[in-house]
């Protein structure tokens, strides 16, 4: 077993977790907040955007079962990443599209990710990608939406 770490998000918490939490490979899918300034920020904190942070996905994964460039795959597949700090009905910078690395090996496989899903969509993808911060996890009446 190969233990790997992806953290993104991509709108509402909810809707990704609730994706990932059904792939096979994934261990886990932890609701979150991260990119902000604000340490232990609350759900009211972050939905007024002045923290900065944007809702996430801690999502571990065996990468014996799931490569990470297949859950990236995903991604680009359930949400829209040309749409700057908005998915549907909700909109602020706390539902950027964002991808989070550890190494510049990790960032090389997504900004790879972005250049092949770039591909499928007309509009330039707008998806963040940054070094990965301290991840905050969510209240717990935000886990496990499936």
């Amino acid at each position: 077993m190969k233990i790997e770490r992806l953290v993104l998000g991509g709108g509402c918490f909810w809707c990704v977790e609730a994706v990932y939490s059904n792939v096979k490979g994934v261990l886990s899918a932890v609701s979150g907040y991260t990119g902000g300034a604000r340490a232990n920020p609350s759900y009211e904190s972050v939905c007024t955007g002045a923290t900065g942070h944007a809702e996430v996905v801690d999502i571990e994964f065996d990468e014996d079962i799931i490569t990470r460039e297949e859950l990236l795959n995903i991604f680009f597949g359930v949400h829209n990443p040309t749409t700057l700090n908005q998915q549907g009905a909700d909109r602020g910078t706390q539902y950027r599209s964002v991808v989070y690395y550890e190494d510049s090996k990790q960032k090389e496989v997504v900004l790879s990710a972005i250049s092949k899903a770039q591909e499928s969509f007309r509009d330039k993808i707008v998806t963040e990608v940054s070094l990965l911060p301290k991840v905050f996890p969510a209240e717990g009446y935000h886990q496990n939406s499936t």
